[in-house]
C-alpha cells in the first residue's frame, strides 16, 4: 500500500489487520511492516492479495502558496507513483487479486442541480478534473494483465475524521466561535467519514469470486456518504454539535485569494455525488448522516 502512513492509510491498515490480513506499506523510509520505493525498483513487488494506492501531495496544505511548483507537485505525486505501482504489478510473476486506486471526485463539474453517478461521463474542465484523468489513466493495467487483476477506482469526497483530512484546519475556528459557511453555503458538499472510506476500499481489495472474470476497465465507486449536504448543512450540523455560533462567513473572493481559485473551487463549489454502485455493491455505511459523522469526530 502507498500512502500507508497518511490519514486515510492508517484507518485502512487499522481495519485491514483487525480482519486479520497483513499490511505492508511502500514508504521513504525504511522499517517494520514497510518497504521503500528503491526496494520496489529493484526487487518488484511482494506477493500480495491486493495493492492501493493513495499517495499525493495535499490538496488543502495550508503552508504552501498555489503556485506552479505546488501543482506540479500535486501532479507528480500522484501520478509517478501510481505509474510506478502499475508497473510493478503488471511485471511481478504473481499480481495480486485487486489493485484499487483512490482519486477524487474533482471529475465532476460544480453544480447545484446535476446529479453524478459512477456512470456520468465528464471531460476535463479545469486543473483538478484534469489531474483526475491523467491520475486514472496512469493506473490502466495492460489487458493481458487486466484479466487476473481486478481494477478499482474510488473517487471520494471531502474525508472527515479527528485526526487529519478535512477537519483538521476547521475544528480549531469553530471551537473559538468563528465558524461560518465558505461562499454562498448553497454549494454542495460532499463528503464521507474516513472509516467509511476504508471500508469501501477493504471492500474493493475482496478479490473477485471465481466466477467473475475481471473487466478490462476499471470499476469505479463514488467514495462519498449517501447523504446530500450543502455547506450551509454542513456548517449548522458541525456548530451544532460542537455547541458554537456559525455567524462568520467566508466571502468566496477571501477564499480565492487566500488559496488561489483553481483549489478554493473544492470549497466554494461543489457538486452533488451519488454513491449509486458503491451501495448497489452491497457496503454498509457506519456514518451515513452527518449528525452521527460530526459526532463521532467532535466527540459528543
Amino acid at each position: 500500500m502507498r500512502g500507508g502512513s497518511g490519514f486515510v492509510g492508517r484507518e485502512l491498515t487499522r481495519q485491514l489487520r483487525q480482519k486479520g490480513h497483513e499490511v505492508t506499506v511502500i514508504s521513504r523510509q525504511p522499517g517494520p511492516g514497510k518497504i521503500t520505493w528503491g526496494e520496489l525498483e529493484s526487487s518488484g513487488l511482494p506477493p500480495c492479495d491486493g495493492a492501493v494506492n493513495l499517495a499525493g501531495e495535499n490538496l488543502m496544505n495550508p503552508l504552501r502558496w498555489w503556485n506552479e511548483s505546488y501543482k506540479k507537485d500535486l501532479f507528480s505525486s500522484r501520478i509517478d507513483t501510481t505509474k510506478s505501482l502499475a508497473q510493478a504489478i503488471t511485471a511481478s510473476p504473481s499480481p495480486p487479486r485487486s489493485w484499487v486506486l483512490v482519486s477524487g471526485v474533482a471529475c465532476y463539474k460544480p453544480s447545484l442541480t446535476a446529479q453524478y453517478t459512477e456512470d456520468s461521463e465528464w471531460t476535463p474542465f479545469d486543473l483538478l478534473s484534469k489531474l483526475v484523468k491523467e491520475w486514472e489513466a496512469s493506473a490502466l493495467l495492460p489487458e493481458n494483465v487486466s484479466k487476473t487483476t481486478k481494477q478499482v477506482v474510488i473517487r471520494p469526497g471531502a474525508v472527515l475524521g479527528r485526526d487529519g483530512g478535512a477537519m483538521k484546519q476547521m475544528l480549531l475556528p469553530f471551537w473559538f466561535g468563528l465558524g461560518g459557511t465558505l461562499g454562498s453555503g448553497r454549494q454542495p458538499f460532499p463528503w464521507i467519514h474516513v472509516s467509511d472510506l476504508a471500508g469501501i476500499i477493504a471492500h474493493a481489495l475482496e478479490p473477485p469470486a471465481d466466477t467473475d472474470a475481471p473487466s478490462p476497465s476499471p470499476q469505479v465507486f463514488n467514495g462519498v456518504a449517501p447523504a446530500l449536504n450543502t455547506n450551509y448543512e454542513f456548517t449548522k450540523e458541525l456548530g451544532r454539535v460542537m455547541r458554537r455560533p456559525t455567524i462568520f462567513p467566508v466571502p468566496g473572493f477571501v477564499m480565492n485569494g487566500l488559496m488561489g481559485s483553481e483549489r478554493a473551487i473544492v470549497l466554494t463549489q461543489g457538486q452533488k455525488v451519488i454513491p449509486k454502485r458503491t451501495q448497489e455493491a452491497g457496503f454498509q455505511y457506519e456514518y451515513p448522516d452527518l449528525n452521527s459523522a460530526l459526532k463521532e469526530i467532535v466527540g459528543s
